[in-house]
């Protein structure tokens, strides 16, 4: 049976935007954010990540670091009673860095290869199903993907809402304040 999955953005949405996260230090998931997938687990939707982590292309970290960095939000998930289903990363830039990492994929948000990968791998009912971010490539991911979007004022989400907004070709079906409002209303 399909199911209906929350993907969410991660620097700005799930955790504080600080640029490049270079080092597990740096990384701070926000107070709110476990409750927000706890909700989604207790509700039987499937709560999955989707980043774009192009630092590693850039050569500013390897995806180890991304890997360790993913293993701190794992676990201070679980310390709050909430669980991801799934995390999926863009590693890639269409033109920077050294192959196989400078490649032009369909993972790279606003394209919709790292939604579609999860959508097979679980079933996922994508007319149902939603994406969180706080940059308007997440609402053209949504679009691309053929999910339905809410729109994080974290992170870059309320500079971009407020000064971008005007040449914005879609719309996000909801904006929240912060994740956990988000997640409160698609429930």
């Amino acid at each position: 049976m399909k199911r209906p999955a929350v993907f969410m953005d991660r620097d700005g949405t799930i955790s504080e935007e600080v640029g490049y996260v270079n080092h597990p230090s740096r990384y701070k998931v926000f107070p709110f954010s476990a409750e927000a997938v706890r909700l989604l687990n207790e509700r039987g939707w499937l709560a999955i990540l989707v980043t774009n982590q192009a630092g590693v292309a850039r050569g500013y970290f390897t995806e180890d670091l991304i890997k360790e960095v993913h293993g701190v939000l794992l676990g201070e998930l679980e310390r709050d009673g909430a669980r991801l289903d799934a995390i999926y990363y863009c590693a890639h830039h269409p033109s920077v860095g050294e192959p196989p990492f400078r490649l032009d994929c369909d993972c790279r948000k606003p394209r919709p290869g790292l939604i579609r990968r999860a959508a097979a791998e679980f079933d996922i009912d994508l007319a149902k199903s939603w994406m969180i971010g706080d940059r308007y490539s997440d609402i053209v991911l949504a679009h691309n993907a053929g999910v339905r979007s809410a729109f994080v004022l974290t992170g870059y989400g309320r500079g971009e809402f407020e000064y971008q907004r005007a040449a914005w070709k879609h719309e996000p079906e909801l904006i929240a304040d912060n994740l956990l409002e988000a997640v409160k209303k698609i429930l």
